[in-house]
């Protein structure tokens, strides 16, 4: 039984990886996309990963704090603060380059990797928390609390999936602009969604050796989320031009997502 949730975990971010593969697999039949569509694809990605993170995960949080001896926001705020932090260190540390940017702009520590190599980690460092979500989403499930059921991590699951499939096609087709071949652009693009599953593996398998800190845990994931929308994926949207565009894709992502968790 103990073994279920992260068998489960494994085979749903297994699921999300899919959908990135499939987003990256554009490139294979374009080489490009206009940029209008990506903006609104892209917007629509962070309002997915807003509404999960508010309806999947810090509500939960809250709702659990109930039955501990510290106030019912304590826990959400403290995990929002150290996922949060957490990714910023990463970002601090892991050498990455954002799509789009100059080379001066060059993030983490000081390395010699190919410019191509720093692309995809950008995008797979900011996979992680997705993975962590879904697992952890998982293991709070495993819990028996009715905050958390299996039907909402399914939910959080697909609502990642549907998210991932613009982030798929971010990596792939700047890299065929970057003068990558197809197949190696496809190929890195998959490869970015590949650390999602390790990521949801250990959410569950870490929640599950500590529920009493389940709340923290729920928070803490929501925290990494929210740092990769503010930080990554509404800049990226709005780098093009098309701000309205982006917004109304925000709002339909989030949409999306808050009647898939409502109706789990």
């Amino acid at each position: 039984m103990g073994e279920a949730p992260v068998w489960q975990a494994l085979l749903a971010t297994l699921g999300t990886w899919a959908a990135t593969a499939v987003g990256a697999a554009t490139v294979l039949l374009t080489g490009s996309v206009p940029r209008k569509f990506l903006d609104g694809m892209l917007g629509f990605a962070a309002g997915v990963m807003l509404s999960a993170s508010f309806w999947s995960l810090l509500v939960p949080a809250v709702e659990m704090a109930g039955q501990l001896a510290v106030p019912r926001w304590f826990p959400a705020a403290v995990g929002l603060a150290a996922g949060s932090l957490f990714l910023r260190l990463a970002d601090a540390l892991f050498p990455h380059l954002h799509a789009g940017l100059a080379e001066n702009h060059r993030e983490g520590l000081r390395t010699s990797w190919q410019r191509t190599t720093l692309l995809v980690l950008a995008v797979t460092l900011h996979n992680v928390p997705e993975g962590l979500a879904v697992g952890v989403a998982f293991g709070a499930a495993a819990a028996g609390l009715p905050e958390a059921t299996r039907e909402g991590a399914v939910a959080l699951a697909l609502g990642v999936a549907l998210q991932n499939f613009p982030e798929g096609m971010a990596v792939s087709l700047p890299l065929r602009r970057e003068g990558v071949s197809k197949g190696r652009s496809f190929w890195y693009g998959q490869l970015s969604g590949l650390v999602e599953p390790v990521a949801g593996v250990l959410g569950a398998t870490a929640t599950l050796a500590a529920n009493a800190l389940l709340p923290y845990v729920l928070g803490f994931a929501a925290g990494a989320m929210v740092f990769v929308v503010i930080e990554e994926l509404i800049p990226s949207s709005q780098e093009g031009g098309h701000v309205d565009v982006a917004t109304m894709g925000a709002m339909v992502g989030f949409i999306v997502m808050m009647i898939l968790d409502l109706l789990a």
